[in-house]
């Protein structure tokens, strides 16, 4: 009787892996890592260990950043050598601010990844279209999932137009972003993450939220401050960074405030969320 049991058991837990019951959640986070500088108390050489510690804490499958410098990368990627990044910056090169997208080789397989610009020619490196100051982008990859029973999804990273008059162009970037989801993702689940520069109360946030479904209310369960940017101080008084969601479910979410006495990362806090697909 008990090796029957035993085989019974073991032919359940074999079904359930085979079904995907049992994968693993995926853990995402968005990270606006402000870029470096090398002077002053925030400068990058102060905030690099601690922003190391709060990855390796966190420990996420996948991490879409904004504002990264190479350097930046690059150090990340020595001191965390289980993860690999990468990413064209604004301008098509590497000399500039990078949507770099973190992820864990162990965890995940790239399949393809792409960029565009948020312009009325997205094709073209380094347009800007709507008065914004500067170019912004959106880079992209469609990862597989390491399991038993693999899952693909689309992992998207932007940071929009950051002046209060760009108000427009964050409604309409947001707009071009959801355009071409349908292209990239066809129908797999679809991870959006980034510095919005939007608040809920906003245009951009409402044509997001419209389509994809925020973590952050969506989520069984919250953790840390809703506002996300507090200029280094740890008081954070706007909310503008985002995960939204296709085809998943959020079974948590944090706002990370880990920091060092007064050295915090980043002038924003990132975003962590543990997620399970749909199917």
């Amino acid at each position: 009787m008990r090796r029957r049991a035993r085989t019974m058991i073991l032919l359940a837990a074999g079904l359930l892996t085979a079904t995907g019951a049992m994968a693993e959640p995926l853990k995402v986070m968005t990270f606006n890592v402000r870029y470096a500088s090398d002077e002053g108390a925030q400068r990058w050489a102060v905030r690099r260990p601690v922003m190391v510690e709060l990855i390796r804490r966190a420990a996420p499958d996948v991490i879409g950043t904004q504002e990264l410098l190479q350097r930046q990368g690059d150090d990340l990627i020595r001191a965390l050598p289980g993860y690999r990044w990468f990413g064209r910056d604004r301008m098509g090169g590497h000399a500039n601010e990078h949507m770099g997208i973190f992820y864990r080789p162990d965890r995940l397989t790239l399949i393809e990844h792409g960029d565009f610009w948020l312009s009325d020619t997205p094709d073209v490196v380094g347009s800007q279209s709507w008065d914004t100051d500067l170019p912004r982008m959106a880079n992209w990859a469609v990862f597989e999932t390491k399991e038993a029973k693999p899952h693909r999804f689309l992992f998207l990273d932007t940071h929009l137009a950051h002046r209060d008059e760009d108000a427009e162009a964050r409604d309409k970037a947001a707009g071009l972003i959801l355009s071409r989801l349908p292209a990239l993702a066809k129908n797999l689940p679809v991870v959006v993450a980034g510095d919005m520069n939007a608040r809920p109360d906003t245009a951009a946030y409402r044509r997001f939220a419209a389509v994809l479904t925020d973590a952050w209310g969506s989520a069984k369960r919250r953790e840390g401050p809703e506002m996300t940017f507090h200029d280094f101080t740890g008081t954070a008084d706007r909310r503008i960074d985002y995960i939204f969601l296709r085809g998943f479910r959020a079974e948590s979410i944090a706002t990370d405030t880990y920091h060092r006495g007064k050295t915090y990362p980043s002038d924003h806090f990132p975003i962590e969320a543990t997620l399970t697909f749909d199917r």
